[in-house]
């Protein structure tokens, strides 16, 4: 897919890679993960709101149920905080 100049090229679904679009699918489309990450950020206010939800949720050691690592170094952050960040709106 051709892209323009000084745009980024998505990968996968519009996402960097598998392994992001899967862990913003679990959270959009998983309703308990929905709402925790909802509510952490109603109070958030920190910069890095993906990786500290999962911290907080208690998933920094498990994966998806697709086997994607919830913190790993496939993963774009940027990506996953502003889909996080979006969240609030």
């Amino acid at each position: 897919m051709p892209t323009k100049q000084g745009t980024k090229q998505r990968t996968y679904e519009g996402w960097k890679n598998y392994e992001t679009w899967n862990c913003a699918l679990w959270i959009n489309n998983d309703y308990p993960l929905y709402l925790s990450a909802t509510i952490f950020m109603k109070a958030y206010r920190g910069v890095k709101p993906y990786r500290d939800w999962v911290k907080i949720a208690g998933l920094e050691n498990s994966q998806t149920k697709d086997g994607c690592k919830w913190l790993s170094s496939k993963l774009s952050y940027a990506e996953l905080n502003q889909m996080m960040e979006g969240l609030n709106s």
